[in-house]
């Protein structure tokens, strides 16, 4: 990422990413912006997307596209000089490789965040697909 985050910020933000709606606001109002909105971006929220985009932040929204399966966000990620972003969007993506990469360059805070947007977006997706079951029965 173009910024660097203190690691506690880092770990604020998996707990927000998780859920933790306190730590989320918190983000928001202290000056981390960018990470708070993210979460929201994660549950498709097309003005945390857009803000994202427009406020200087689009390798985040790539980290969010490429989580979701957008290979030419993974690619965006790699051309931008965001390696690490890139491997996590893969992670989070379920890609098994590229998590254990992850854990392999010793980043495990970077490891630790793609299983909880991993977490998140397969419980989305899950969702998804119930209820489209649902509406087929």
């Amino acid at each position: 990422m173009a910024r660097q985050y203190p690691l506690k910020v880092l770990i604020a933000w998996g707990e927000a990413i998780s859920g933790n709606a306190e730590l989320r606001d918190w983000l928001l109002s202290h000056g981390y912006p960018e990470l708070g909105l993210f979460v929201h971006a994660m549950h498709n929220q097309a003005s945390a997307r857009e803000w994202l985009l427009n406020e200087g932040f689009p390798e985040l929204m790539a980290l969010c596209g490429g989580a979701e399966g957008d290979a030419r966000a993974v690619q965006w990620l790699r051309n931008h000089n965001h390696p690490v972003l890139a491997q996590m969007a893969l992670a989070a993506d379920n890609d098994d490789d590229a998590m254990r990469d992850l854990l392999e360059q010793n980043d495990r805070i970077w490891a630790n965040l793609a299983l909880k947007i991993r977490s998140i977006k397969n419980g989305i997706e899950e969702r998804h697909n119930d209820w489209h079951s649902f509406n087929r029965d």
